[in-house]
This record gives structure tokens, C-alpha cells and sequence, in this order.
């Protein structure tokens, strides 16, 4: 059974940074970690537990191609997926979890 998913405003600005930093790079690049990003996210949703627990309760998964992790939260009640992040691993992974209260 896939899950449905939500991304928190925080990681929807840094999809969009990232997509816009990647495109000012080569063009169509940022078009393709937009889609690693959403092809991950779909395996996500299909075997959320898959991907390793770190921090409390969140899990990890690393973009395809880009070194990027998807940070989320996994509400088996509803059934729901809550991006939380999507952090560059070359940043200080204490910062990772700093967004990480959920609303």
C-alpha cells in the first residue's frame, strides 16, 4: 500500500533552491534531480520503513545521482509521509535535524 506524503514548507524552499542552484549549473540539471527527487520519493512512499531510521524517529534516504538526503517522518496511523528536509550531505549533519518538530 503506498503512503500519501506532505512536504513541510522548509523543504519545499530547499527543493526549490536546490533545483534553482542545479539549473544555474547546466541547464535541465535541476530539472533532473526535480525528478531523482520525485522518483525517490514515490519508492518512499511505497516502503517507507525501508530506508534507515537515524535522529528519534526519521528516516533517510539518499537522492539518486545527487547528494542530497530526504529527511521524513512515517505516521503508520493515516498512513502518511512527512518530508521534513532535504539536506546537502556535505552540510554538518547536527543541522539535519534542527526542523524536525513536527507541526
Amino acid at each position: 500500500m503506498n503512503y500519501s506524503y506532505i512536504v513541510r514548507d522548509e523543504a519545499v524552499q530547499e527543493l526549490v533552491d536546490a533545483v534553482i542552484w542545479y539549473e544555474e549549473q547546466k541547464e535541465g540539471l535541476g530539472v533532473q534531480f526535480k525528478e531523482k527527487f520525485f522518483s525517490k520519493l514515490e519508492l518512499i512512499c511505497r516502503y517507507p520503513l525501508h530506508y534507515k531510521a537515524s535522529y528519534k524517529k526519521f528516516h533517510e534516504a539518499l537522492t539518486d545521482q545527487f547528494p542530497f538526503l530526504i529527511v521524513y517522518d512515517v505516521n503508520e496511523k493515516t498512513k502518511q509521509i512527512t518530508v521534513i528536509a532535504i539536506f546537502h550531505t556535505s552540510r554538518n549533519p547536527k543541522k539535519k535535524f534542527k526542523k524536525t518538530r513536527l507541526k
